[in-house]
């Protein structure tokens, strides 16, 4: 159980991370260059992990990399880019909170997982909070925004349980380093094509791409697809709504959005899912999760 809870902590670093990447972008980087704000993202926090890690794929995984680079990298980071400078701190990160559903769902096809009644309940408690969060009456939504916000929620769940399906192995630290460089190399011919040159950057918006980068990107993808692999998807779903707490908690601190009581009981809803989504000790998982025991067991190739 100790190791499930530190599973979960490393896990957890993901989206608190997500959660921050939304007010960062929101404040600090160009509104009109989501093509170069997501390739700036991607294509750095790969070469750093790539340099850490010195290894190239091998076999299917050049293939691999290329569709995951695009799923999880290129189509998604474009997504929450536009979404980021379309709509409020805590509007961008509670739309992604629907994900655990749609990640136990897509996981229950691909990977054999059947979502617990644990997960089940808590991503329907979760989800309510979410609702709580963000259905306020507020007006001046932007409805581009959320589509742009619920399309990166189902193509970044897809790639998720994708990456999941093919983990066996490879390590996580070169999985993540050829998807991060796959999909910033597919972004730049775009960008310049569709974008012009690169944005010229002020002090504060190199440092926060910099940000955006190493943190919110290489170290927490790295998070991230290593929860995967050692807990099940919909624990992994349910950490995930950390993203929009965080999100809600930044955009209220530090952008002076009003955080009002039904947010406050959203957010409570919210940390209930999570404490629900557990994951249980081994001898209580029973079939659900055969993979995820398989995964843990199999050893691993240095990285």
């Amino acid at each position: 159980m100790e190791a499930n809870v530190r599973w979960v902590a490393l896990t957890a670093v993901a989206p608190v991370a997500w959660g921050t990447n939304y007010f960062v972008t929101h404040e600090f980087l160009p509104a009109d260059r989501p093509l170069y704000g997501a390739a700036l993202r991607a294509l750095p926090a790969g070469l750093v992990l790539l340099a850490l890690c010195r290894q190239r794929p091998r076999g299917a995984w050049w293939w691999r990399s290329a569709v995951l680079g695009l799923l999880n990298v290129s189509v998604f980071f474009v997504l929450v880019y536009a979404a980021s400078q379309l709509l409020p701190t805590s509007v961008a990160s509670t739309v992604m909170a629907v994900s655990p559903l749609t990640m136990m769902l897509i996981a229950w096809s691909l990977v054999s997982e059947r979502p617990s009644i644990g997960h089940l309940a808590g991503a329907a408690i979760g989800l309510a909070g979410v609702c709580l969060m963000l259905l306020t009456g507020a007006g001046g939504v932007s409805v581009p925004g959320v589509l742009a916000s619920a399309a990166a929620m189902l193509v970044s769940s897809f790639g998720h349980i994708l990456a999941k399906r093919w983990s066996a192995g490879v390590d996580v630290l070169p999985s993540t380093a050829w998807q991060l460089t796959a999909g910033g190399l597919f972004l730049l011919p775009i960008a310049a094509v569709a974008e012009g040159p690169p944005p010229e950057l002020s002090t504060p918006a190199l440092i926060a791409f910099g940000y955006v980068a190493l943190v919110a990107t290489a170290l927490a993808f790295a998070a991230w697809f290593t929860g995967l692999r050692h807990l099940p998807a919909g624990t992994v779903g349910l950490i995930g709504l950390l993203n929009p707490v965080t999100g809600v908690l930044l955009g209220t601190a530090v952008a002076g959005e009003v955080l009002t009581g039904q947010q406050l009981c959203g957010l409570m809803l919210v940390l209930i899912g999570v404490v629900l989504g557990r994951p249980m000790r081994a001898g209580q998982r029973g079939v659900n999760t055969p993979e995820v025991v398989d995964a843990a067991s199999r050893p691993r190739q240095p990285g």
